[in-house]
């Protein structure tokens, strides 16, 4: 007879970690941000105090969260050096253009296929995501957080269980590479829009259904930034 176990309910502290996870790695909490307080999460999810805080607590665990002593929770900022995959690039002696490549077998497909499933809260969080972009380099600033919770977002939508889990797991290696690229693409004005307008086709590819466009975009995106680096090599 099989061994089979009795199924136990999830613990509600999961389902908040499960929600809190999401936000952060959506972007819709950003690294660097105050997370708002155990009190105001209770009452927005209708729970105890207790699951909020065991929560709260396995997300510093897992490193999304971090305390800052008399301030509050904050979403940590990826630090390359603490992410497994970070610690491989390094031991493998491995280049921003090889994490490119990685990411041009994930995330054209990602593209095509979200153009084809995308909701239209994807769309809408897609859209506020590269609205953000704007702001941020509109205000002098790299806008690494925005960018990285547009490319997310396009996986969320792919509405494909195990790409949205690699890319969590892909995330802080994600915020490292593009953080590293724009620095290196900002050097140089032109690039600025250039960049903005990449992703303003993506979008607009997504948005309007287009799977094939969609995928051209993203490649020509990724393509774009290799061949730049590649330059920079040279």
């Amino acid at each position: 007879m099989p061994s089979l176990k009795p199924i136990k309910p999830k613990r509600i502290s999961d389902q908040v970690f499960d929600q809190l996870r999401e936000l952060v790695l959506r972007g819709e909490f950003k690294p660097g941000q105050q997370i708002m307080p155990e009190r105001e999460l209770a009452e927005i999810l209708k729970v105890s105090r207790t699951s909020i805080r065991d929560a709260i607590s396995k997300m510093v665990a897992t490193g999304l969260l971090e305390h800052r002593q008399g301030q509050g929770t904050f979403v940590r900022v990826p630090v390359d050096t603490q992410n497994p995959l970070a610690k491989a690039m390094a031991a493998q002696d491995a280049s921003l253009e090889n994490l490119l490549e990685v990411r041009m077998g994930l995330e054209c497909n990602a593209a095509a296929y979200a153009a084809r499933r995308a909701t239209e809260e994807d769309i809408r969080f897609l859209e506020r995501s590269f609205t953000e972009m704007n702001e941020e380099v509109a205000s002098g600033r790299l806008g690494t957080e925005a960018d990285v919770s547009f490319h997310m977002a396009i996986s969320f939508a792919m509405k494909n269980p195990l790409q949205v889990h690699i890319m969590k797991n892909f995330y802080d290696l994600l915020f490292y590479g593009i953080r590293e690229n724009l620095v290196q693409l900002y050097e140089k004005p032109g690039n600025i829009e250039l960049i903005l307008e990449q992703h303003r086709s993506i979008f607009y590819a997504i948005r309007d259904r287009d799977p094939v466009q969609a995928f051209t975009t993203m490649r020509r995106h990724i393509d774009f930034v290799l061949a730049f680096l590649a330059g920079l090599r040279s």
